[in-house]
């Protein structure tokens, strides 16, 4: 029996702070700053620069308290049990300390029968300032290099906590995950893990017990059981289900997500999950993924955490965030090791959709001390971690660490470490043991980027995973991109900024400038502007700036990924940086951090398409990643701006499944323009860069009617028009687009479905700024 312990708690600060911090409600789970937000007494970190103003949070020791009534209930055994504290906590009931906690990644049990008292009880949770603990431990170990002046790697608590390229330094405390009583007798399935195999599963079970009767255990899925009796002293059972009549779980695109119900029980207590029955190996040369026996080129986003403060995550977020992941025709999610192990109903959103989840340790972008207390700290939340969520189909990898290797390769920490310890010892030798022994059923990585062995390069771009960063990092123009033929790209990204309402409601600027918009990343304004050199026009005006390179990220990453989606089978996967934000910033975020659609979202929509039609190099190419050949008549036009034809081909192709095919153009030294049709996909190709087009002033015709949840607006072109896009937010910061970056030759109609429930000014929604195109002036 289970009891929430969620209701009555207060915060105080303890220690040196501002006044009033004292006996301040607090929501449970939640966060320290969430609670002093809601009580009026810090601004929102989000808006204007706020953020710089609340580092005195994280340097600062909190308590929780709260009261709550127990009464006997009988049971042998009732335990406390904390599924997250964030992070350095000492838990005390009635005045006796229970234990305490150094890990935000670990649940913690305590058992409390015997302390309980008929009545009234008080709990309290005190914690300890992250700084000061993170700070204790550097001093002690000695300072690790990593890319900022911040302690993270001295503290197992997300990293992004202490502010990253794309996030604010907002260093959290609180109770962030579900806190209650857990009353039981005899027994209880302590850990479950379902090793899956494609035609069954074998639940390998852990009990707790009370006492050295004998317990049955017993196993149940898709009509099939099993049982085995734990004699006295035995703790362990496996129990093996043969399903041969299972359906197969299946990547999105692969097939079906059959999900079965797994039910163990031990004494009264019962476990539950759903599992899907499949098979995973990792093709480590060429890093491919082979789910039942299938090469499957993986199509997707790298995964932040969705807020600063975890606990605002819901259901509903992650639900909505994640179709807008399956909406651009991903396939898979990497959980990026600079955040945390995300949360049941995460990985249960991905078994449903189909969403293959690449799940890193919790190590990024830093040299990590092995020593005590870490390296316990590390075993036993990798542990509890990898039992946990071996219930899931859709975990396919667990990965060492985010880019430390390449940090010990590459980015001079060799001198600085001297003979420390950087975290090898975690990634080569305790993580992969502790994978192979509680989940052999799937494959491990030591980090990314990495090429397969310690003593090969990371960036060799000819095995294993490679992070594309010279091209944004190096300011170099986003068709740099094609010096690449990589085998597997894990990240690479392309910045701009947030969509406008979300940057007028995070900014107080009037008028808004580019600088209104948070961006954390070193030289970030400058890279943005030169890195439209050549490609689009040098903006004047906040309107074009915000145009030109929201559009600019958009074709920069949608170039990427169709040349490494061309590669293939070559090339087997493609994961941009990034799906999401945190909070609104100018980032690599395909959404931004108020849920919105970018252009870039569009852009990939269009890249992720099952079926693709693209250009590498010179030449036209298809790619077919269904399980159903592509055929047909392939019409193929090089045109003029006007849109005349002045040479064309027709000719019958026939792509394979999940292949490409590739062909020459008709050529004519007049053609700017290069359409392709096959079948229902048609895609218009400038043979020049947009400054060197010589395009027409843009003329249009609009029509808006009302439909039902909105507006239908439906754009003629009377020349070409380059990149059309509405921005119907501009209006009503509420309001959504089916498609964006459309272009159109002279005679062409497109309509766009814009939703609101406000009424909108037709000539507004049908005029600069929120009717855009790049020729349109």
């Amino acid at each position: 029996m289970y009891r929430p312990l969620h209701d009555g708690w207060t915060l105080r600060s303890d220690g040196e702070a501002p006044s009033g911090l004292t006996g301040i409600p607090a929501a449970v789970p939640g966060s320290v700053h969430t609670d002093l937000l809601a009580a009026g007494l810090i601004e929102d970190p989000y808006r204007d620069d706020n953020e710089t103003r609340l580092g005195w949070i994280g340097r600062t020791d909190w308590v929780y308290e709260t009261t709550f009534d127990w009464h006997d209930d009988g049971h042998e055994r009732t335990d406390l049990v904390c599924e997250g504290l964030d992070t350095v906590a000492t838990v005390t009931l009635n005045g006796h300390e229970l234990g305490q906690s150094a890990n935000m990644h670990r649940t913690h049990r305590f058992p409390v029968r015997e302390l309980l008292r008929a009545g009234v009880n008080r709990l309290e949770v005190r914690f300890r300032a992250p700084y000061a603990y993170a700070e204790e431990q550097q001093a002690r170990h000695g300072e690790r290099p990593g890319p900022y002046d911040e302690p993270y790697p001295f503290i197992r608590k997300m990293a992004c906590n202490f502010g990253w390229d794309w996030g604010p330094t907002l260093v959290t405390s609180g109770i962030w995950r579900p806190i209650g009583l857990h009353a039981w007798s005899g027994t209880r399935p302590a850990e479950v893990r379902p090793l899956v195999r494609g035609d069954g599963v074998d639940v390998r079970v852990r009990v707790e017990r009370t006492g050295d009767a004998p317990v049955t255990v017993t196993a149940e899925v898709a009509g099939v059981s099993a049982e085995v009796k734990l004699e006295p002293g035995a703790s362990e059972a496996v129990l093996r289900l043969d399903v041969p009549h299972a359906e197969r779980w299946w990547p999105r695109g692969h097939g079906a997500q059959p999900l079965y119900p797994l039910t163990v029980r031990a004494g009264s207590e019962q476990w539950r999950r759903e599992i899907g029955f499949r098979t995973v190996e990792l093709d480590t040369d060429a890093f491919r993924l082979i789910v039942n026996g299938k090469p499957v080129f993986a199509r997707g986003f790298n995964w932040i955490p969705d807020d600063c403060f975890p606990a605002r995550v819901t259901p509903a977020h992650l639900a909505e965030r994640f179709e807008q992941a399956v909406g651009t025709g991903a396939n898979v999610l990497r959980v990026w090791g600079g955040g945390g192990y995300e949360s049941d109903d995460f990985y249960a959103l991905a078994d449903r959709l189909g969403l293959m989840v690449w799940q890193d340790f919790p190590f990024a972008c830093s040299a990590y001390p092995e020593e005590a207390p870490f390296r316990s700290e590390v075993e036993a939340e990798a542990r509890e971690n990898v039992a946990r969520l071996s219930a899931h189909p859709s975990l396919v990898l667990w990965c060492g660490n985010n880019e430390n290797i390449e940090g010990h390769q590459h980015w001079q920490w060799r001198e600085p470490l001297g003979d420390r310890s950087w975290g090898a010892g975690f990634y080569f030798d305790l993580l992969p043991a502790i994978v192979a022994e509680l989940d052999p059923t799937r494959p491990y990585w030591p980090g990314s980027p990495y090429s397969g062995t310690p003593d090969r390069d990371v960036r060799d771009p000819s095995t294993g995973t490679v992070h594309i960063w010279t091209v944004w990092g190096g300011d170099l123009g986003y068709e740099h991109y094609a010096d690449y033929t990589p085998r597997f790209v894990a990240e690479f990204g392309y910045q701009g900024p947030p969509t406008y309402a979300t940057l007028r409601a995070a900014s107080s600027d009037e008028p808004l400038t580019p600088g209104s918009s948070h961006q954390k990343a070193t030289g970030g304004q400058a890279k943005l502007l030169n890195g439209l050199r050549g490609h689009l026009p040098e903006p004047e005006t906040f309107d074009d700036w915000h145009y030109w390179t929201q559009l600019n990220q958009a074709r920069a990453m949608a170039f990427g990924v169709q040349r490494f989606r061309a590669l293939m089978p070559y090339c087997m996967g493609t994961i941009v940086w990034q799906l999401n934000d945190c909070w609104p910033v100018t980032s690599w975020a395909a959404v931004d951090g108020a849920g919105r659609r970018k252009p870039l979202w569009y852009a990939l929509r269009r890249s992720f398409a099952d079926r693709l039609i693209t250009r590498l190099g010179a030449e036209i190419v298809l790619v077919n990643d269904t399980d159903e050949e592509w055929a047909g008549p392939l019409e193929l036009a090089a045109r003029d701006l006007s849109g005349q034809v002045l040479a064309a081909r027709e000719e019958p192709v026939t792509v394979p499944a999940r292949a490409t095919l590739r062909l020459g153009p008709p050529e004519d030294p007049r053609a700017r323009l290069l359409t392709a049709r096959l079948g229902g996909e048609r895609v218009v190709f400038a043979l020049a860069e947009d400054p060197d087009m010589g395009y027409p002033a843009a003329r249009l015709t609009t029509l808006v009617e009302r439909e039902p949840g909105g507006y239908a607006v439906t754009v003629t072109a009377g020349t070409v028009l380059r990149e059309l896009a509405i921005f119907p937010d501009r209006l009503d910061p509420a309001a959504s687009v089916d498609d964006q970056l459309v272009t159109l030759l002279p005679g062409e109609s497109v309509t766009f479905h814009v939703t609101t429930e406000r009424e909108l000014d037709p000539d507004a929604l049908t005029s600069f700024p929120v009717l855009r195109c790049v020729n349109e002036r």
